[in-house]
């Protein structure tokens, strides 16, 4: 019998994991981690830009989507390795802090990875490269916040550019100068002011997809869109203003807790049950258009006897509501969700300036569709989004959906930098100055910091078609000769930007998210696999 391996001291060592567990370590683990890391962004890099392609995403389930949204994209990938899962936690934080800029955070983060393999297979510590990141990412802070632009509320149209940026690229980006409009107009609308300064709730800006027309006839209502069709065809379809009532309960005769039976034996017992059952109907009607309401909502059903007097006295009604969509009613006309109809007074009552249902056609057939206009004064506004249906509408949505959370941070902080990767390469210039005061092995951290910031106009020129080299080259003359608002156009040269401007917020998050990252997996020194690959 061979003798058992020992660790010298003649005792055999303790098993803790189990037999098919692999222990990666040393420049094994760089390699793991760097190569996840780097495919992960070149996954994501021929999508960035304006002259990004899209990725054709085929699913478990037959379903398909053509995208070139980094947060969709990551969001539908099937990852397992640790570093990958990682990036999709990255990709995740950047989506739910921004809205916007996911792609270009899992490139510098791709960007920073690739760099530091490089330095660990030259000797450099880990630790001496986290270090090095992060007085770079503070530098870049610094230098960043010296190179923003204020902007406004009220100043549309560098808030347009913002929008017009952040749909560059996408589907929408055709009719970017038309949406960009809309998507500014209702930012302003829902935005609050507080001592602090202004906050855009972008969850009070609806998306509704109309699934017709061209995306060019996209409008904004102020007020919200309902796509339910009308219970009675005598119902008005058009109001021009009035109160508005919603409840979140049944008008209807309400049933008991316990079974009864009812023992009737003529038919004036029957005809007195059924009185005094209609009388209790009439009284509820009749509370309702006493109250001077021309529009009833309700989150349960309506009696049909109460709907057709409604219908009688010019009431448009809409019974079996989702909650949700009750309490969006409410929000938008300023009404209170009441649970009974003895609750009705002027305090729980709303307003409207304009009701009108269109009726469309579908593949599943005719569908209503009710506009609630309210005004200045509504409390949510939606965009109604023209355009085809099914995966392209979606696409449509998510674009218009970056462009309003672009604009909504440029609001709420105040700051937006100039687009075309010029932030990128202004800072990359300024780290390589602030590496020439760094004496230690940090300053070799730096350099690669400040080139994984390059990564972002080179990826620019790259989709182009042009060569990267002498674009960047090209680039950094022109900052270093003081050129302002230099940057990679659409035509992926370096060339002065008009106009063009993107959310600070947004790219600062998408930096300090990606260093952060980067520097969480240059910690690791082992990777165990309990599967063994």
């Amino acid at each position: 019998m061979s003798p058992q391996p020992n660790d010298g001291s003649g005792r055999a060592p303790v098993a803790i994991v189990r037999p098919t567990t692999s222990v990666t370590s040393g420049v094994a683990v760089t390699q793991k981690l760097v190569s996840a890391a780097v495919a992960f962004g070149n996954l994501l890099k021929g999508t960035f830009g304006p002259n990004g392609l899209d990725k054709m995403l085929y699913k478990t389930n037959g379903e398909t989507a053509v995208t070139n949204d980094g947060a969709k994209i990551v969001a539908e990938l099937l990852v397992k390795h640790p570093a990958a899962k990682a990036f999709v936690q990255l990709a995740e934080s950047q989506e739910n802090a921004c809205g916007d800029g996911v792609t270009g955070c899992i490139i510098f983060a791709s960007e920073l990875m690739r760099e530091s393999g490089v330095l660990l297979e030259k000797n450099l510590h880990p630790l001496v490269l986290v270090n090095g990141y992060q007085a770079a990412m503070q530098q870049t802070s610094m230098l960043l916040e010296n190179n923003c632009t204020t902007v406004s509320i009220e100043d549309s149209a560098m808030l347009e550019s913002v929008a017009v940026t952040a749909m560059t690229g996408t589907s929408v980006e055709s009719v970017a100068d038309i949406l960009a409009k809309l998507v500014v107009r209702a930012a302003q609308h829902v935005a609050q002011f507080d001592d602090e300064g202004h906050l855009v709730n972008t969850e009070l800006v609806r998306m509704a997809k109309r699934g017709t027309g061209s995306l060019s006839d996209t409008k904004l209502v102020k007020g919200i869109i309902i796509d339910k069709n009308l219970d009675l065809e005598k119902l008005p379809r058009k109001l021009d203003g009035g109160k508005v009532v919603v409840f979140s309960c049944p008008l209807e005769i309400e049933k008991t807790s316990y079974d009864a039976e009812i023992e009737i034996s003529t038919t004036e017992q029957w005809t007195s049950f059924m009185s005094a059952e209609e009388e209790i109907l009439n009284h509820k009607a009749r509370q309702i258009i006493d109250s001077g309401a021309k529009m009833v909502f309700s989150a349960e059903t309506i009696d049909a006897r109460i709907m057709h007097q409604l219908a009688d006295n010019g009431i448009c009604a809409l019974a079996s509501m989702d909650k949700s969509g009750a309490e969006d009613v409410a929000l938008a006309t300023g009404a209170l969700l009441i649970d009974h109809v003895d609750s009705i007074d002027e305090q729980t009552l709303g307003e409207f300036e304009l009701m009108m249902v269109e009726t469309l056609d579908s593949a599943e057939g005719l569908r209503d569709r009710l506009y609630l206009e309210v005004g200045e004064n509504s409390g949510l506004t939606t965009i109604d989004v023209y355009g085809g249906g099914g995966a392209s509408s979606e696409e449509f949505v998510r674009g218009l959906y970056d462009a309003l959370n672009s604009v909504a941070k440029s609001i709420e902080s105040g700051f937006v930098l100039c687009g075309g990767g010029n932030a990128h390469i202004t800072a990359a210039l300024g780290i390589r100055e602030y590496a020439e005061s760094i004496a230690g092995r940090e300053r070799l951290a730096i350099e690669g910091f400040a080139r994984a910031l390059e990564s972002i106009p080179t990826s620019l020129i790259a989709n182009s078609g042009n060569n990267m080299l002498d674009g960047l080259l090209e680039l950094r003359s022109a900052i270093r000769l003081n050129k302002e608002n230099y940057g990679i156009n659409t035509d992926g040269k370096a060339a002065e930007l008009e106009n063009v401007w993107e959310c600070a917020d947004t790219v600062f998050h998408a930096l300090e998210a990606a260093c952060e990252t980067a520097c969480g997996l240059l910690r690791v020194d082992q990777v165990i696999s309990a599967r063994g690959d």
